[in-house]
């Protein structure tokens, strides 16, 4: 239940070479939702920086921040970090360790994108879910393993910590920020000014490959992986899997999920996925055809294992994603 209470003051930290739409996303969506406001219960937003002067984004273009981090006011309701480059390939040592001072004086705070980073290095992660940008979820975790990465989510909110995946997922965190002040109905509003939907199908699961690049190194799990990929309308079991590398079924199986992480046919399924979704980007073709060349049998089940891993079935994949040749 949101609180009808005065002013919520947003403050959002710049560094050099931040990614700039991770800061103008959430800002403009605050700044919108005061269009619908009365003056009293409108978001005071304001940004800070190490030193004055102006700070270069990651796109070339400057700003210049309100406040020097010191200059925080004593009572904030928000504090956000913003990615980019600045935030995961730099250390800013003066940031990090203004950083864990800086959320007691918060109601929440949390990180846009690859800001995450930052909050990690900060030592402000630990015992908390969180999310990043979908390329970066895998670092974040080997990063910091006191934290719990959730790897599919547009945006995690834990207690006093939210954080999202990249870039206009920052624009979901604030709608999302906004429904609880002020209500669903407000931010149905602002999502509408915005032209984005108030609840993103799929999660960040469909930005993303589901596997990453195919080795070929030789091995005998790397040979395996190879041959699904480059076989993928073919009917494959755990048992013709280990023929084709001369293993005992269980033998292999144990070494493929200990090599890469996951079972033969979890991996045999997000290689289905994402050939499917390859030809529904670049093509026209039936989704019966697809279902077929992907090795799904039907499209009703290529329909089913859309659903359950994708959250959205193969024809909205198509209308969101797919474009033909």
């Amino acid at each position: 239940m949101q609180e009808n209470r005065a002013h919520r003051t947003v403050a959002m930290v710049l560094f050099n070479d931040v990614l700039l739409l991770d800061v103008t996303g959430p800002m403009d969506a605050f700044a919108i939702a005061n269009r619908f406001l009365p003056a009293e219960r409108q978001y005071q937003l304001l940004t800070l920086a190490e030193s004055q002067g102006p700070i270069r984004s990651s796109c070339g273009l400057k700003v210049m921040a309100d406040l020097q981090l010191n200059d925080l006011p004593a009572a904030v309701d928000l504090l956000l970090v913003p990615g980019g480059p600045g935030a995961y390939d730099v250390a800013l040592p003066e940031l990090e360790r203004w950083l864990p001072d800086a959320v007691q004086s918060a109601k929440r705070f949390g990180a846009i994108c690859t800001g995450v980073f930052l909050l990690g290095r900060a030592g402000l992660l630990g015992g908390y879910r969180c999310t990043t940008h979908w390329n970066y979820v895998e670092r974040l975790a080997n990063a910091f393993p006191d934290t719990k990465v959730e790897t599919e989510q547009i945006y995690v909110i834990d207690r006093n910590l939210v954080t999202s995946g990249g870039i206009t997922a920052g624009i979901d965190l604030a709608l999302a920020i906004v429904a609880e002040d002020h209500g669903k109905a407000l931010a149905l509003e602002v999502a509408k000014v915005l032209l984005v939907a108030r609840h993103r199908q799929g999660g960040q699961t469909p930005y993303g490959p589901l596997l990453a690049a195919v080795p070929r190194d030789g091995s005998p799990t790397a040979r395996v992986q190879a041959y699904i990929v480059d076989h993928i309308d073919q009917a494959f079991t755990v048992q013709k899997m280990a023929d084709l590398v001369a293993m005992s079924a269980r033998n292999f199986a144990r070494t493929f999920q200990r090599e890469v992480g996951i079972t033969p046919l979890q991996y045999l399924q997000n290689a289905r996925i994402d050939r499917a979704r390859k030809l529904l980007e670049g093509s026209e073709l039936a989704l019966k055809v697809v279902a077929a060349q992907c090795g799904f049998g039907s499209d009703r089940h290529m329909r089913k294992v859309f659903c359950e891993r994708l959250g959205m079935t193969p024809a909205q994949y198509r209308a969101q994603f797919g474009g033909g040749e």
